[in-house]
Formats: C-alpha cells, sequence, structure tokens
C-alpha cells in the first residue's frame, strides 16, 4: 500500500499507466498490481519512468494473470521491448515475488 502523497506526487505517471492499462485492456486487478510494482520503485530519473512503468504494466499483468506480451506492452507503452525485459523481474523480486522461470 501507498501513501497518498506517492499517488498525488507520481499522479501524472499513474494517469499514463492507466491509459497504458486501457489500450491493452488489463482487468481492475492487473491495473491495481501494476500501480503497486511502479509506486514501489520510481526511478528517480524521468527519462526511466517510461520504461518502469511499462515494466510495472508487464509485471502486474502477469501477477493477475491476465498476461500480456513484452512486445504488446512496449508498443501500448512506447517503449522497447528489450526497456521491459530488462526490469519486470527485478520489479517483482524487489516486491518480495518469485519471477516465473521459463
Amino acid at each position: 500500500m501507498h501513501s497518498a502523497r506517492d499517488r498525488i506526487e507520481y499522479e501524472q505517471w499513474l494517469e499514463e499507466l492507466e491509459v497504458v492499462a486501457e489500450r491493452l485492456e488489463l482487468s481492475t486487478e492487473a491495473r491495481s498490481c501494476a500501480i503497486d510494482l511502479f509506486l514501489a520503485d520510481v526511478p528517480e530519473d524521468d527519462r526511466s519512468k517510461r520504461a518502469v512503468l511499462a515494466a510495472s504494466v508487464y509485471a502486474g499483468s502477469l501477477v493477475a494473470g491476465d498476461g500480456r506480451t513484452q512486445g504488446t506492452v512496449a508498443e501500448a507503452a512506447d517503449v522497447s521491448r528489450l526497456s521491459i525485459q530488462s526490469r519486470w523481474k527485478d520489479l517483482l523480486e524487489q516486491a518480495g515475488l518469485e519471477p516465473p522461470r521459463w
């Protein structure tokens, strides 16, 4: 759970996350999980925020069983697939979750 202060501070990014989630038609559970993952690890550098946002959406969709491909999420978030690939497992581990071992 994150504070209202975090949600206000990163409101612009959370709105963008919702836009991406809407494009992907993600479930409410996947969106909520993505928000939690994003807020748990918001980078200082604005250039990195979009990549972490996309990785959070991808990981959140996996956790919720509403999985999308990295390529699909990357396209919806306007980032490279590599941006997601290099971050999503770390996000899950930092949240105390074990990433799948495919």
